[in-house]
């Protein structure tokens, strides 16, 4: 189960390179890569890690470093991960292959917990049948809250990207989901539409004029090129 300065990663590098901002009505092409840690034993284990920092299993080195091949293919610009280490443990195994050291943000982390982190979903519904139903755990983040701090960071981050660029986030299931619905200006009734990701899956954005869109969720293997049936973003634009 499942922050930043303006300018600055918490406990990790500064990125100082701020990309040119596109023309007016200029399509940057820019992608964000949102990828899930690998497995822990607590994911096993069905319990609420939120911000306890638990490292990978097994299991979980050998997902990251999978995934890690499948996307350094991609020729990341710029790798960026919560600071919580089963997430900056599979961020740095494509940072291995790449050359890229990834930048560390406590905004990327997963959402706080309170009294529910360290226990499994039937101890929590035994002792909390009402906050269960709702997923609201006492103490813990409000979903509105983690959405918006994990779309800020995202979007910080992105805004470092050149046009064409590649930002890879290595972050957690419920922070990921969040952030994206909030990116893609969900509304908030809609927002659990959107699955999980598995863990060392992906889901990838790209930015047009409208904003960010989604191209792959929940993926294992990497985009294949589509003809598209989507309405050409010029079209869109018409009345």
């Amino acid at each position: 189960m499942e922050g930043l300065p303006a300018h600055s990663a918490a406990g990790g590098r500064t990125a100082r390179r701020r990309a040119a901002e596109p023309r007016s009505g200029h399509v940057s092409n820019r992608r964000i890569v949102c990828w899930r840690h690998g497995q822990t034993l607590w994911n096993v284990e069905h319990r609420f890690q939120g911000h306890s920092d638990i490292v990978l299993d097994e299991v979980g080195i050998a997902q990251a470093n999978r995934a890690a091949a499948l996307l350094a293919a991609l020729r990341p610009s710029m790798i960026v991960s919560s600071d919580l280490r089963r997430a900056h443990d599979t961020a740095s195994a494509l940072g291995r292959l790449t050359g890229l050291d990834p930048y560390t943000d406590k905004d990327l982390r997963e959402r706080g917990g309170g009294e529910w982190e360290g226990l499994t979903r039937e101890e929590i519904a035994a002792r909390w049948p009402q906050e269960f139903a709702a997923w609201d755990a006492p103490g813990g983040e409000h979903v509105v809250d983690v959405a918006d701090r994990v779309a800020t960071a995202v979007r910080r981050w992105a805004g470092e990207l050149a046009p064409g660029g590649l930002l890879v986030v290595a972050s957690h299931g419920a922070a990921l989901r969040l952030g994206i619905a909030r990116l893609l200006g969900l509304p908030e009734e809609l927002w659990s539409a959107l699955g999980g990701l598995g863990n060392c899956s992906w889901s990838v954005l790209e930015e047009g004029r409208k904003g960010w869109r989604l191209l792959e969720h929940n993926a294992g293997t990497l985009p294949e090129p589509v003809h598209s049936d989507d309405i050409p973003e010029a079209a869109e634009d018409r009345p």
